[in-house]
């Protein structure tokens, strides 16, 4: 069972999101929160698998939120925005993923399954226009990637591409597992937080 936190200061949205969710017979909402602050203290007590995220929030905003919780759950930023400022802000803040609030009840229930297991997604409609500006502004702070196997040059190459773990396994003719193991070491050795992060350092190389 999937255990979800879901976080945003519009009731009626709330309701929206628990019913999309509640139909889904491998997710459990555990807890809503209305603002930020809460949002954290409820993870930090709870420990959910994943949180959906509002960015524009009382007391704490979303990407801050996020930030508080690298470590403790995956984040998924769910907004009406979809400016530069917040796409940046929530891939640096190292949310699992960024969906708008106009996707189909099917895609949010698949990218919580999919942030669950350790994939990370970035809304079809966020272009990579968007991401390869982001990583370009972080070209100065990254480690090149010389530390990498060729294995892991080629594990980052399909983290660029937004691939799964099943699909990086199919790709590379390896394990699931073996995949996500790969995934862990790329992110670590190149000092990023998710697989959206992955993805923007790859875009900009």
């Amino acid at each position: 069972m999937i255990r979800v936190l879901v976080a945003d200061d519009h009731a009626a949205v709330r309701a929206g999101l628990l019913l999309i969710l509640g139909g889904a017979s491998d997710i459990e909402v555990i807890g809503e929160a209305a603002d930020g602050r809460t949002a954290v203290d409820m993870a930090l007590e709870m420990r959910p698998d994943v949180v959906l995220m509002d960015i524009r929030m009382p007391r704490l905003d979303g990407i801050a939120a996020t930030a508080e919780l690298n470590g403790v759950a995956d984040v998924i930023i769910l907004t009406t925005f979809d400016q530069d400022e917040y796409v940046f802000g929530a891939l640096r803040a190292g949310a699992a993923g960024f969906l708008l609030k106009n996707a189909d009840a099917d895609t949010l229930v698949q990218a919580v399954r999919l942030v669950a297991r350790g994939d990370g997604l970035i809304s079809p409609s966020i272009t990579r226009r968007l991401i390869s500006a982001f990583a370009q502004t972080r070209t100065a702070e990254r480690p090149e990637p010389e530390g990498l196997t060729a294995r892991e040059r080629e594990v980052l190459e399909c983290l660029g591409r937004g691939l799964s773990n099943a699909e990086i396994a199919r790709e590379l003719d390896i394990a699931e597992p073996t995949a996500k193991t790969h995934v862990s070491r790329v992110l670590t050795k190149l000092g990023l937080q998710s697989r959206a992060q992955a993805a923007a350092y790859y875009a900009g190389m």
